[in-house]
Formats: structure tokens, C-alpha cells, sequence
């Protein structure tokens, strides 16, 4: 059972008591991400997560790893383009310690100008490493291929003339305004006294100040028709997809996600044995839905030797083609629910995943459910919302798409994709 309550200045927090474990997973979740950047400042959430590293006016940068991995823990954080988390996982007898590190983390962080200078150095070589990693390109300019204008194309991580020129006061601004209490969101799992808990958090979260900032406003983007390419001297040409997708908290999505299993999620997939064990065309390729908080896709991503593209290109429009005019079959469809559950239960033996699922489940829909209610929505997929999706998805065909690799031709990319998607 999950449990609800709100601190007194207005941090939520959602639990789930497991007494049959000796661990404990914390997060404080924010809406912070780069969904709620401008030009300007793109980059800056990411930043602000970087920061919050090198030290409080209580501990250093040492002392905030030191204190939570000297008892076997271990803490990190990570942002995405609607939310930022900073979590720790410990034995449960630690508990104290975990919520005193990540209180003292979020409240009282030193953003130096030392610190500042030196992580924008460190920042930009991230930028660069994912620049080399050709996959992590080709979705980053996919965003931009299929959002255009809106902050849903900003990279995570921002661009390199963005964290140069980033200010120690627009930093400050930004951190004010959005580290607040409505904003904020705490999640727990594993085994603990929930009096206790609660009686702890608010005395090291309940200082926090309004920011004077409610809950950010999400822009409603269409997906743009849209092709974009970059040449760069690498072996293998990488190509992803967009086409329509169901929005993060619509029941749609969990057909989505058994439809997924079906055409490309994994390796049993249509894609991946007729491309890739059938062919030989690929070594990698793979499906995904990307959900935000009211629009989603449905993506591709492969890579390949150039000379294959034609004949790779040829093959998953093929897919489309027959997905929209056979759907799946009973025994097809049985398969892919009972995989979707299979994969959902065995996410529930870590607290850490139920730590996120709870905690991005509260942030951005306001409401948890309990894993019975998941399993019944699964095992409620009927025919009908199988061929519904399937046609949401797949009827309008690829709507953009991006390319990485060695000299690419924009023109062939666009032939290849619209001629019978």
C-alpha cells in the first residue's frame, strides 16, 4: 500500500512500506528540466543538478559521497527534459543519513563561483562525449527534427555556447524559482517506520521557501513533418524515427507498450528478426514509445553499414504496411501482455524502480497506482485497443526522422522515408 501525505509547507510525498527487505531508496524529485528552459538558459536545470555536488554550507563535495557510500549506499541524480532527481539507496538503519544529505542538498547549496566556472568545463566535455556517441546524437536531433521551436528540442545538457555564457545569477534565479515546495516531490521505498519518516522529513525538508513560482505550464507541440541530417566521419549510418504516440497518465499507453514488445521493444521482436536475424542488415534496432506530460511518440532507432539503408528502409515500411493491415494475432497479442507484466513485476523486486515509478508518477500526474491496478489495465487490453493504437500509430507513418553518419543525403533520406510510410 502506498502511502500520501504533505508537509507542512507543501511538499508532497508518496511511500511504499516493504518490511521484507533491509534496504531504503529516497529521491526528491523536482520540475526542472529542459521542457522549462528558454533559449537563453537551455542547459540550466542539468547545470543546477551538477552543483548541487560540490558542496552545501554544511558539507563538501567529499563529505556528500563519503557520507552516504562509507555505509555501502550509494546517491546520484540525473535530469530529464521534465524532471530532475536526486536519490540515494542505503540500508534501511541509515535512514537519517540519507534524508540528511539530500535535505542539506537541496537547501542549502554553496553554487560557488569557483564551482561554476570549473563545472562548465566539466559540463562541456559531457556535451562532447555525447556528441561522439552517435546514438545519443541522432535522438538529440531527432527532438529537434520533431519539435521544432518548442523547448520539447532543447538538448538535456544544453549546448556549448549556452553553458558558457550561463550567468552565476541566472543560476540563482532559475534555482529559486524552481526548487520550491510545489515543485517538489519526495519518494520512498523499502522498509521503514512511516511516523518516523514522516516526523524526519519534515524536520529537514519543512524549512524550504516558497519560490513564488507554481507548477510550470506545458506547451501542446505537434509533431513536426521533418527530416534533419548531420554529416560526421563515423562508420555507420544512424537513423531514428518519430511517428504518433499516447501522452504520459493515458491508459492508451499501456497498449502502446504491448504493441512495442510485439513490432520492435526487444529481441524476439518483428524488427529485430527480420532485420537483424533474418537480414543481417543491422546490429542494432529497437522501438520505444518517449512519453511527456500531453504528447508522445512512438520511435525507431537502427544503425547500419550506409549500403544497406535502401534495402533496411524497404523492410520496416514493409512492417508498417503489414502491423496496419494484419494488426497482431490472439496468441500475438497474449504475448506481448503477458511479457509487458512480466517486465512490470520483475521492476518491482528493486526498490530503487519503485522509488521512481513513484516518485514520477506523483511529480507530473499527481496519483499512484497500486501494481494490481497496473496488472488489471494490462490484462484489460482488448483486441479493439490493440487495432485502435495501431492505426494512431502507424496510419500517417513516419512524421520525422534524423540521420547521423557519413555523408548522407538529406534528399535520398526523405525519398526513402515518404515514399510508402
Amino acid at each position: 500500500m502506498y502511502k500520501k501525505f504533505t508537509l507542512s509547507n507543501g511538499i508532497k510525498v508518496v511511500m511504499e512500506h516493504i518490511p521484507y527487505i533491509n534496504s531504503i531508496s529516497m529521491g526528491v524529485w523536482i520540475l526542472s528540466g529542459s521542457r522549462y528552459e528558454n533559449e537563453v538558459v537551455n542547459g540550466v536545470s542539468h547545470f543546477i543538478e551538477h552543483l548541487m555536488f560540490k558542496g552545501t554550507t554544511n558539507r563538501t563535495a567529499k563529505q556528500i559521497a563519503e557520507q552516504i557510500e562509507e555505509l555501502g549506499g550509494q546517491i546520484n541524480a540525473f535530469t530529464g527534459k521534465e524532471a530532475t532527481c536526486y536519490y540515494v539507496k542505503l540500508l534501511d538503519e541509515h535512514y537519517k543519513v540519507g534524508i540528511d544529505v539530500l535535505s542539506d542538498m537541496i537547501l542549502n547549496p554553496k553554487f560557488s563561483d569557483e564551482d561554476i566556472h570549473k563545472e562548465k568545463g566539466v559540463i562541456i566535455e559531457e556535451i562532447k562525449m555525447y556528441d561522439d556517441s552517435p546514438e545519443d546524437l541522432v535522438m538529440d536531433i531527432l527532438s529537434k527534427s520533431t519539435w521544432g521551436k518548442d523547448s520539447l528540442a532543447y538538448p538535456i545538457l544544453g549546448y556549448e555556447n549556452n553553458i558558457k555564457d550561463l550567468k552565476s545569477k541566472q543560476i540563482k534565479e532559475y534555482f529559486n524559482k524552481t526548487y520550491a515546495p510545489e515543485n517538489i516531490v519526495i519518494s520512498i521505498a523499502g522498509n521503514f517506520n512511516s511516523l518516523v519518516i514522516e516526523e524526519e522529513l519534515e524536520r529537514k525538508f519543512s524549512h524550504l521557501k516558497s519560490g513564488g513560482i507554481n507548477k510550470a505550464e506545458f506547451t501542446s507541440p505537434n509533431i513536426n513533418r521533418n527530416v534533419m541530417v548531420k554529416n560526421k566521419d563515423i562508420e555507420q549510418t544512424h537513423v531514428a524515427f518519430s511517428l504518433k504516440g499516447i501522452e504520459l497518465g493515458n491508459d492508451k499507453l499501456y497498449t502502446l507498450l504491448a504493441i512495442n514488445n510485439y513490432f520492435g521493444g526487444g529481441t524476439s521482436s518483428k524488427l529485430f528478426q527480420k532485420i537483424r536475424e533474418e537480414k543481417g542488415y543491422v546490429y542494432t534496432i529497437y522501438s520505444f514509445p518517449t512519453v511527456y506530460k500531453n504528447v508522445g511518440t512512438f520511435n525507431i532507432y537502427f544503425a547500419l553499414n550506409e549500403m544497406f539503408l535502401d534495402s533496411a528502409m524497404e523492410l520496416i515500411l514493409e512492417e508498417f504496411n503489414n502491423i496496419i493491415k494484419f494488426k497482431m494475432t490472439d496468441e500475438e497479442i497474449k504475448k506481448a501482455k503477458e511479457q509487458l507484466k512480466g517486465n512490470y513485476i520483475l521492476g518491482l523486486e528493486s526498490t530503487s524502480s519503485r522509488m521512481f515509478g513513484l516518485g514520477k508518477a506523483e511529480l507530473m500526474l499527481g496519483e499512484v497506482h497500486e501494481p494490481k491496478e497496473i496488472l488489471d489495465k494490462i490484462d484489460q487490453i482488448k483486441r479493439d485497443d490493440i487495432e485502435e493504437v495501431i492505426d494512431l500509430v502507424f496510419r500517417d507513418g513516419i512524421l520525422s526522422a534524423a540521420s547521423v553518419g557519413r555523408n548522407i543525403n538529406e534528399d535520398k533520406l526523405q525519398s526513402l522515408i515518404w515514399r510508402k510510410s
